[in-house]
């Protein structure tokens, strides 16, 4: 049997091994700030454990709350006793008869809403008078889209008032009816919430109170009211109808702001008198006499596809920190669930109408004193496509002075044309000399490409107005005419197979006779003379008169039709108005004799036109001795 030796050189690897390893064991020892970046992390990871469970705790206690008040019975001592536990005080509206899911209802010739016992707020809003484009009554609340909570601390609870229940009254005053709903800690100690809705009208009271709530409420600690909507889909298109869905407010002194009505927004602001959920033809809106101090709002869009059939646009949030005076509540509030209407809004004096797009600056103040009056003044006793004519009608003779001017222009240019193209050949090696004779040759006969363009540029602002003006216009909603069943929304002809983008899934005839009409304008008033005049270096605008037409047919296809059929109607007048013009006013030949007579005249160069003429003669200078 072979004896088993002592092996020294294995013993050596051995021992070559374990030192490499406890060097290797040392290099990667981690260091100092390693370890405590490992330690923060452990307790963050505890932390961020002891928090959910606090959250499934406090979701497990609201939850075993709502479930306790629905089964506690007055004179039910256990369930009382459990209930003190978790609301203290406010245990009491637990043992009120009310402490049910019951509703109370309000309700006058235009509006009917439902409130809620649980939560004391409105959790149904119908608008009697009016229907959503696939004939469904229009409900700007209905099942669960909206809220109202009155967040704030009690005896070391935080509470949510949607999750209690308070006790409806409901009374008369007049017509009025007022609905008071209180959440009680005792006979004489309560939060209330006030309803009071007049006859006729979608502007309500209301208000937010407190009594005898000294020392229950810890006024120490923040209290807010928290609303929240998502609107609801109401129109045929939900691109069009999303697009003006927006939330719009007032603050710091009559200040007036917008989210984005595309994407997700939010703004911190200070001192706001009211806000408004705007859902295109409709608006939710909560208003204030004492401005909120401070309020979070958020716009969220939920269109993500537009292809399908969805039901919400937006989900709107106010988030409003309230301001408890000598330790109680004291608000005095509207709400206003009803259309986006500028007259309905501007009865009211309050601002209103500026959440309407109606455009900034001198495009809203054409809308206001000119446009909106007289299309109401119109629709009072004619079809809404009638008063589109009229209206359109009546704005072009308005302005056919203007394009009186700038058909006088562009005949001018005309009439020059020939002495023009005589500069082109004389002078064709030489442009600036060409822009320097051609500049005299217009100055002495008193025409002036600018003087067509000015005129064109005096109708941009009733162009813009209209342009906001038709979208907003609630008058138009669901009148129909000729073959357009709404005339806030796009007409249709004919329904694709398929969406083409940017296009639809529809042809609408509106917007391709409105595209055919700007066609056969541009070819007339600029068809002839953009190539004759072009310059050098301009971009074509032969190219810009085809891709007008081009833009109106793609882009107005999802358009409200109403405006469509202005542009339509608009721009036949306008051609028709130029014939009467170029036929019957002017005579081309008087035009030809009385640039002669003006050409014989010495003229005398303004300012500009004399440092013009300067600096073109010092540029040819230098030419000429390069």
């Amino acid at each position: 049997m072979e004896q088993k030796k002592f092996d020294i050189n294995s013993l050596i690897g051995f021992l070559l091994i374990g030192g490499i390893l406890i060097w290797m064991l040392y290099l990667n020892k981690p260091s100092e700030e390693e370890l405590q970046a490992e330690k923060a992390k452990t307790e963050a990871a505890a932390a961020e454990k002891a928090t959910s469970e606090k959250t499934k705790q406090d979701i497990t206690l609201a939850q075993a709350t709502s479930d306790t008040m629905d089964a506690v019975k007055p004179g039910d001592s256990l369930a009382l006793e459990q209930l003190k536990n978790k609301l203290g005080s406010f245990a009491y509206s637990g043992t009120l008869p009310s402490a049910t899911d019951g509703t109370t209802v309000l309700e006058n010739d235009v509006l009917m809403l439902k409130i809620s016992n649980k939560g004391g707020y409105i959790t149904e809003a119908l608008l009697k008078n009016f229907h959503k484009y696939d004939s469904v009554p229009v409900y700007l609340i209905k099942d669960g889209n909206a809220s109202l909570d009155l967040q704030f601390s009690a005896e070391n609870r935080t509470l949510n008032s949607q999750d209690l229940f308070f006790e409806p009254t409901l009374s008369k005053n007049g017509e009025d009816q007022v609905l008071s709903m209180k959440l009680k800690t005792s006979e004489s100690g309560y939060i209330e919430y006030r309803y009071t809705l007049h006859p006729g009208e979608y502007m309500m009271d209301f208000s937010i109170n407190s009594q005898g709530l000294d020392g229950v409420i810890n006024t120490s600690q923040p209290m807010y009211l928290d609303w929240k909507l998502k609107g609801y889909r109401h129109a045929k298109s939900i691109q069009y109808e999303n697009r003006y869905s927006r939330l719009t407010y007032e603050y710091e002194d009559e200040k007036h702001s917008k989210l984005s009505p595309s994407g997700d927004d939010d703004e911190l602001e200070k001192d706001v008198t009211w806000m408004n959920f705007r859902q295109h033809f409709f608006s939710s809106m909560l208003l204030t006499d004492t401005p909120f101090k401070e309020v979070k709002l958020t716009s969220e869009n939920l269109v993500h596809d537009e292809e399908v059939d969805t039901t919400f646009t937006k989900q709107y949030g106010a988030k409003i920190l309230l301001e408890p005076k000598g330790g109680a509540l004291s608000y005095n509030m509207n709400m206003y669930y009803g259309p986006s209407d500028y007259q309905i809004f501007k009865k009211y004096d309050r601002n209103l109408d500026e959440a309407m797009p109606l455009g900034w600056g001198i495009f809203g103040i054409i809308n206001k004193y000119i446009i909106i009056p007289l299309f109401a003044f119109l629709s009072d006793f004619l079809p809404a496509g009638i008063a589109i004519i009229v209206l359109t009608i009546l704005i072009k003779l308005l302005l056919s002075p203007v394009q009186y001017k700038q058909y006088l222009a562009q005949a001018k240019m005309k009439v020059l044309k020939p002495e023009m193209d005589e500069i082109k050949e004389k002078y064709k090696d030489n442009k600036l000399k060409i822009q320097q004779e051609t500049m005299k040759l217009q100055n002495s006969a008193g025409a002036s490409p600018l003087k067509g363009c000015l005129p064109a540029i005096l109708q941009i602002p009733v162009f813009y107005a209209l342009f906001t003006f038709f979208p907003s216009a609630f008058d138009l909603r669901q009148k129909s005419f000729l073959w357009a069943d709404d005339l806030s929304s796009y007409d249709t002809i004919a329904e694709l197979p398929f969406p083409i983008p940017f296009y639809g899934d529809h042809v609408s005839l509106f917007p391709i006779l409105a595209s055919i009409a700007i066609f056969i304008y541009m070819m007339m008033t600029t068809g002839q003379s953009m190539q004759q005049n072009q310059t050098p270096g301009m971009p074509n605008m032969k190219f810009i008169m085809y891709l007008s037409p081009l833009f109106m047919l793609i882009f107005f296809n999802n358009y409200a039709s109403g405006l469509s059929l202005y542009y339509f109607v608009s721009n036949l007048i306008t051609i028709g108005i130029m014939l009467v013009i170029k036929n019957f006013i002017i005579d081309e030949n008087k035009i030809h004799a009385k640039i002669q007579v003006k050409k014989a005249q010495p003229k005398k160069q303004n300012k500009f036109q004399r440092k013009m003429s300067e600096m073109m003669e010092q540029a040819e200078e230098q030419k000429k001795r390069k």
